[in-house]
């Protein structure tokens, strides 16, 4: 195998039951091996956990006695890897084919002034794909590109996309670590979509890799629709809007982000999520001075124009409300 001394490897844990050890497995057979491996577990109860310390004993092991959050976990796994350049962040759902991180690498030497790189994600024994890179839309809602979609009828190139999905992608450490990490308050859910936003605001691009695949069960430790799920997206998707929309760009779409929002209401109340649906926008409200700050941060430290980050996005009015995606 060879050797790669600049790369770490992050699976942050929670409650991953069965799947944890296979995504382990596969990477321990990975044709390139990276310089460190950090498994980071977040206080699980399910004993997902038993026995992989001494099966995987040359890996770094992190127990947490509290659930800090997915976006948390993994801040606290990059701080510790000043040795390494680059980070791929892989869920404990995700099994990665043997290339995926050698495919990933391989990207990066194609596109050196690229930051952000993001994997053909399969959905596990389904035949069809999981994503292929997120779509931020300006309305502030993001989804996973082609999911849903028979793998068979995809086929397409690497090319650019808005954000890698975080269930296994690669971001430079310098750059994940000058704009701040993933925001911690997110908790979980769509912070991958707020960092990627965050890096393009200061010039950065995004990848998708066609051949660093991974097959995703998605949802392997919370439900798609949960209530913790929708709270959490619900909630996050307006944080992203507000702390990142450039500019005179944040006013000219405000108008559609408030439709998505009232939607959204409607369509998950009529779910039976009215609940935590409606619990999401409050938290929101209440906590827009902390990422109206931030927002003052975030836009003064931005070096390029707000329409090249917006085209970047999907426009399309009716695509939010018509296509069959998996929202981030």
């Amino acid at each position: 195998m060879t050797h790669s001394p600049s790369i770490a490897v992050v699976v942050v844990n929670w409650n991953s039951g069965q799947y944890l050890r296979k995504c382990l497995q596969n990477l321990k057979d990975q044709t390139l091996s990276p310089a460190r491996i950090l498994v980071v577990d977040n206080a699980s109860t399910d004993g997902s956990m038993e026995g992989l310390e001494q099966r995987f004993s040359e890996w770094e092991f992190i127990r947490l006695d509290k659930n800090t959050g997915f976006a948390s976990a993994n801040n606290l796994a990059v701080n510790k890897v000043e040795d390494c350049d680059w980070i791929a962040f892989l869920n404990p759902d995700a099994f990665a084919h043997p290339n995926w991180l050698g495919n990933l690498m391989r990207a990066v030497e194609i596109f050196p002034d690229v930051k952000m790189f993001g994997s053909h994600m399969l959905g596990h024994d389904n035949g069809l794909i999981d994503g292929t890179g997120d779509i931020y839309h300006v309305s502030g809602v993001a989804w996973r590109r082609d999911h849903g979609m028979k793998s068979s009828k995809v086929n397409r190139e690497s090319g650019e996309i808005f954000s890698p999905c975080a269930a296994a992608s690669l971001i430079s450490r310098d750059a994940f670590l000058e704009v701040g990490g993933f925001d911690e308050d997110f908790y979980c859910y769509n912070e991958d979509v707020d960092l990627s936003f965050r890096l393009r605001l200061i010039g950065h691009r995004c990848i998708y890799v066609s051949d660093a695949v991974v097959e995703h069960v998605g949802s392997g430790s919370t439900s798609r629709y949960s209530d913790f799920a929708v709270y959490h997206g619900q909630r996050n998707l307006v944080w992203s809007y507000f702390r990142n929309m450039p500019g005179l760009w944040f006013w000219i779409y405000l108008p559609q982000h408030i439709l998505f929002g009232l939607i959204a209401l409607i369509w998950f109340s009529m779910k039976g999520k009215a609940v935590p649906v409606f619990k999401a926008r409050w938290d929101a409200l209440k906590g827009l001075p902390r990422v109206l700050k931030l927002r003052k941060e975030t836009q003064n430290s931005k070096t390029v124009v707000g329409k090249k980050v917006v085209d970047a996005m999907s426009r399309d009015f009716w695509v939010p409300y018509t296509q069959k995606k998996k929202l981030r």
